[in-house]
């Protein structure tokens, strides 16, 4: 009828509007893989982000001069642009407006909630993901659309996704936990942003130059550090009961062993993806048991600098 032909179109405006690239709600926008939304920003114009990233690398010359005189290996010529795109991301805000941003952003909600829709671009619902408002890109201070694309490579890899699932219920610990034993919960999103902000520390200090000169490769050596920091965090978080109280603590033992220990770290994330059912394909059940978060050496506390949620 007339009346419903109506209502159809008021209906569909309001989608239009509410839709999601730069509106109130990101539920229409279709999923984003990670080398989908690595190319955007390989061709996007990151111009002035660069200008940032050049001008800070400026700066710390003389820090560059001395890590390079006490022997500390240095990045391959061939391999900076690589190294300056990553840095430019840390340099990039969430942007409303850029139909890759909210896709990612949305892509990162369904994967760790198992939703097949989206969800508002603002609301609680990001708080329960571990962010600290209902704003993710107020929490990207320092990591800028690298933050993101980290995550988004967490869960929307094959092999590492059912590790982010298990740390992501080990983060919703209050919803689970037995009596007289302490809750567990910490903000997922949160944690992740700040690994990643280790990751980045490491990467301009030439802390990770030999695995990057080694697979002549930035951002996937980049990915695996973070996810291997990632692995050690949940194991310990399980293993020795840890709380929010410690996140400080933990965060400063992730950052020893991201610096003085990456090849370690990456050797125990190989052995972790070389053990999960996604490893065999599809041949393997579609639904892994629960992961275990046991057998992790104790990392030694000896940092340069200090790390903490931020």
């Amino acid at each position: 009828s007339e009346e419903q032909r109506r209502a159809r179109e008021e209906w569909e405006a309001l989608e239009e509007v509410q839709s999601g690239l730069g509106g109130l709600c990101a539920g229409a926008a279709p999923p984003i893989s990670f080398n989908e939304a690595l190319q955007y920003f390989q061709t996007a114009d990151l111009s002035e982000c660069r200008r940032k990233v050049r001008a800070a690398a400026r700066g710390r010359g003389l820090a560059a001069l001395l890590r390079c005189l006490f022997g500390r290996v240095r990045l391959q010529e061939r391999l900076r642009g690589e190294q300056e795109l990553a840095l430019a991301m840390t340099q990039c805000s969430l942007d409303d407006n850029e139909a890759a941003h909210m896709r990612i952003l949305q892509t990162i909600y369904q994967k760790l909630t198992c939703s097949r829709v989206g969800c508002p671009r603002y609301g609680p619902h990001w708080e329960e993901l571990g962010f600290q408002g209902t704003d993710p890109g107020t929490d990207l201070r320092g990591t800028g659309m690298l933050g993101l694309m980290q995550l988004l490579f967490f869960v929307a890899e094959p092999r590492t996704l059912p590790l982010a699932r298990e740390i992501f219920r080990l983060s919703q610990h209050e919803t689970q936990a037995r009596a007289l034993l302490p809750l567990q919960n910490f903000p997922f999103c949160l944690m992740s942003v700040n690994i990643t902000h280790i990751v980045v520390r490491a990467l301009r200090d030439d802390r990770l130059s030999r695995e990057c000169n080694r697979r002549q490769q930035v951002l996937a050596v980049l990915n695996d550090v973070y996810a291997a920091a990632f692995l050690q965090l949940g194991r310990v978080w399980r293993r020795q009961h840890k709380t929010i109280a410690d996140a400080g603590a933990v965060l400063k033992e992730l950052e020893f062993s991201t610096r003085r220990k990456p090849k370690q770290l990456l050797k125990a994330l190989e052995a972790f993806v070389s053990r999960s059912p996604a490893a065999a394909g599809p041949q393997r059940p579609p639904s892994p048991p629960s992961i275990s978060f046991t057998g992790v050496c104790d990392p030694h506390v000896e940092l340069e600098g200090a790390a903490r949620l931020i």
